[in-house]
């Protein structure tokens, strides 16, 4: 049998490390940083030691190339040790897989010249630079990156550049943004319109209007105006008329790291749920020994479960370099739509606490809304589902293609 659900001792390994630094590097760090109400001294200090220690811990950078200062980890371990990292609020920022910058290094690895790279990426993955991926636009539909309006316009030695961004999360504090832009007025097909920039920020016609408050608050996802914006012809990424396919090869990995760090989230909030349930007692009993609350424990643990095999057979195909878009579509949905679930239930067993700033339930549920429309809406993820289902039943005269392509 070629099927095994164990991972190998380097990666469990790996996850063990990770686990021990999360306790005694990053969750002090966090506290202090709690501690002080996010002062900005004490956030910059205490940011700076949690990535120090990473790096003295073998833990810096787990998804580069070892010849990028990386770990060199496959998808299905970046799995294990971003689950873990995301059971706390710095974990991910403390290795230096945050996103969007976790994002944008895969993309410039895959697609920027050696000049681009020696001036960008390896910023990146010292940790000297940080950046953001401006796409999505406040006029047209974010699903849709064929309706983009900013427009970059050639010149002589540059490229001009004006349009409207919004959402554009890191904007501020980034050194540099990979910029979405149509370039092609009439194109063989829609898909074929954009091109990808890199610009250096700041610059002049690049302006951060705001940023967006959200349900939970301020959190860097800025509007940007860009009006006279000149790029340097060699700070194209990728070809002309490129922008859409580079897009979509930086969503789909994208995408699915999201869904490891969501899953962390949720097996907390699911932790909370039952610790809760056993210390609370009402009505004669334990929350923990009343059948209605054991449903929302067993509805919990059964979607955790799917979340975890979906996360690992998408990871397991791009490793594996199979085709992995409608896995990832899927898993991204049923992750989103889980974790939200199930931070509701949590908060649910906890009643008043819960609703309460007294826990972390109530920043995780703000936070948790947003895992809905980002990196695809809900709805596109199930029509493209749908329409893979169809042409795979149409075309072999069974689903199982669109159905992860399984053995059984």
């Amino acid at each position: 049998m070629a099927i095994d659900f164990s991972f190998p001792p380097e990666i469990e390994q790996v996850r063990t490390q990770v686990r021990r630094f999360l306790d005694e590097v990053v969750r002090p760090a966090e506290q202090a940083i709690a501690d002080s109400d996010d002062d900005r001294d004490t956030l910059v200090k205490n940011v700076i030691t949690m990535r120090k220690a990473a790096q003295e811990w073998g833990l810096w950078l787990p998804h580069m190339p070892e010849e990028w200062g990386g770990m060199g980890l496959s998808h299905v371990a970046m799995a294990a040790v971003s689950a873990e990292a995301a059971k706390t609020r710095f974990g991910p920022f403390a290795l230096n897989a945050q996103a969007p910058d976790e994002g944008n290094m895969h993309t410039l690895l895959h697609w920027a010249t050696d000049t681009q790279k020696e001036k960008y990426l390896k910023g990146l993955c010292t940790g000297r630079m940080r950046s953001c991926f401006a796409m999505t636009e406040p006029e047209v539909a974010g699903s849709d990156p064929t309706l983009i309006q900013t427009q970059a316009v050639e010149r002589d030695d540059h490229w001009e550049v004006n349009g409207h961004k919004w959402f554009i999360s890191g904007a501020q504090g980034a050194q540099f943004a990979i910029l979405i832009a149509r370039t092609e007025d009439d194109p063989d097909v829609p898909q074929a319109g954009n091109s990808a920039f890199i610009v250096d920020i700041p610059s002049e016609g690049w302006e951060i209007e705001r940023d967006v408050h959200t349900m939970s608050g301020s959190h860097n996802h800025c509007e940007i105006r860009i009006q006279g914006l000149k790029v340097p012809k060699e700070n194209m990424l990728g070809g002309r008329g490129q922008g859409h396919l580079l897009g979509q090869a930086r969503l789909g990995p994208a995408r699915l790291a999201h869904c490891m760090r969501w899953v962390g989230q949720a097996e907390v909030a699911l932790e909370l749920m039952i610790d809760r349930s056993m210390k609370r007692y009402s009505h004669g009993s334990y929350l923990g020994e009343k059948q209605g609350i054991q449903w929302m424990i067993a509805d919990s643990t059964m979607e955790l479960y799917q979340c975890k095999l979906m996360i690992l057979h998408a990871a397991y195909k791009i490793d594996n370099k199979l085709e992995f878009k409608s896995e990832v579509s899927m898993a991204k949905h049923f992750v989103a739509n889980a974790l939200n679930r199930i931070i509701d239930r949590a908060i649910q067993v906890h009643g008043a606490l819960g609703y309460s700033t007294d826990t972390p339930l109530a920043d995780m549920m703000k936070q948790a809304r947003w895992a809905r429309f980002a990196d695809g809406a809900d709805e596109v993820h199930q029509w493209r589902i749908a329409m893979r289902s169809i042409e795979a039943y149409t075309k072999t005269g069974s689903v199982g293609p669109a159905a992860g392509d399984l053995p059984l």
